[in-house]
């Protein structure tokens, strides 16, 4: 099958949370063996390898995000339109995938010297689960590694990191036309929540790193709840806040600062994610450019890491397309690459 065609074929598995996650890999693993891949591990992901001595892997997710009302095509049928092909997935990441395949197609894998991996991982839009399963078996990854998130063609050598967490504040619950007999656990939220983003602004927020697109640590409270009725003094609330990371030094003092202010206004937190930030030198890769978005990338540590994939960038968006042109250009850099690595 041509470029569109396989494209078309990985769009209409329904992978939104892994629904068709064992269809799309049956579909993977036939199109690889018949380049001569051999499977090394099938579960909910799935490991090829082609060759000894694998110096490039590439990690590639096969679910998507769930699709609102007002797409103008199905979401689950390739549309090509005016040098656009639409549909869901079609960006992150089933274009990346495909683009990978169809460079492997291209190419006679006979006369590479190193070897090449492939992965493909499931629930990556929520969990990264995936990922993390494949690291906890101790995978010896290749030295070089692409993944194949949208970014438009442009190579990312490095990656913000996450810090993020579940705030709790207790109060004690009285009527609200008795408010000193109690506590409110709102307001403890309030003054915990205050306080951080002061202590943000003054010793966090100002260090820079120009190699980010934005380049500084930024902090957002995404969620707060807290109350049980509106004549009521509030027993308890909570809150989620996440920073993305240009400094994993940033991590000691921001909980540092949630210790102490936890201390001072009945509160606890729990943290949800903690992904260092990363940046690696690649020696054919003159000009270095950062993601700042989160990947899978972040969880492989001792590899040369490149996030690079289709565009342009329409991840999540109603109506998700990638261009003709550079799903090409995709397929010709991923082949410059196993090149330049494995031959």
């Amino acid at each position: 099958m041509d470029k569109v065609e396989l494209l078309k074929k990985l769009v209409s598995f329904d992978t939104i949370k892994d629904k068709e996650n064992k269809e799309i890999l049956d579909f993977i693993e036939d199109y690889l063996k018949k380049l001569g891949f051999i499977t090394e591990e099938k579960k909910k992901y799935l490991i090829m390898s082609y060759g000894e001595n694998p110096a490039l892997g590439f990690v590639g997710h096969s679910d998507t995000v769930e699709y609102v009302d007002g797409w103008e095509s199905d979401p689950h049928t390739l549309t090509e339109k005016d040098g656009m092909l639409y549909g869901l997935g079609t960006c992150d990441m089933k274009g990346g995938i495909a683009a990978f395949l169809m460079a492997l197609t291209n190419m006679d894998l006979t006369y590479i010297k190193r070897g090449i991996k492939v992965y493909i991982t499931y629930d990556e839009e929520m969990e990264l689960t995936g990922i993390k399963e494949i690291v906890s078996t101790k995978e010896k990854f290749p030295e070089y590694m692409i993944f194949g998130e949208p970014t438009n063609n442009v190579i990312f050598t490095a990656c913000k990191g996450l810090f993020s967490f579940t705030l709790k504040t207790t109060g004690i619950k009285v009527h609200s036309s008795t408010p000193e007999k109690g506590r409110s656990a709102i307001s403890c939220m309030m003054k915990i929540l205050t306080e951080l983003e002061e202590f943000y602004q003054k010793k966090i927020r100002i260090n820079e790193n120009p190699l980010y697109d934005i380049p500084y640590t930024t902090m957002n409270i995404g969620l707060i709840s807290g109350g049980s009725a509106v004549n009521s003094v509030a027993a308890d609330c909570s809150s989620y806040v996440d920073f993305r990371l240009i400094d994993n030094s940033h991590i000691f003092l921001i909980k540092e600062k949630l210790e102490e202010l936890c201390r001072k206004y009945y509160g606890s937190y729990e943290v949800d994610l903690e992904i260092p930030s990363f940046s690696n030198d690649i020696p054919f890769i003159k000009e270095k450019k950062s993601a700042g978005y989160m990947t899978e990338a972040s969880f492989v540590f001792d590899s040369k890491r490149m996030i690079i994939g289709v565009g342009p960038e329409t991840p999540h968006e109603v109506d998700e397309h990638i261009s003709t042109q550079s799903y090409q250009r995709c397929i010709e850099q991923y082949i410059q690459l196993i090149e330049k690595i494995c031959k």
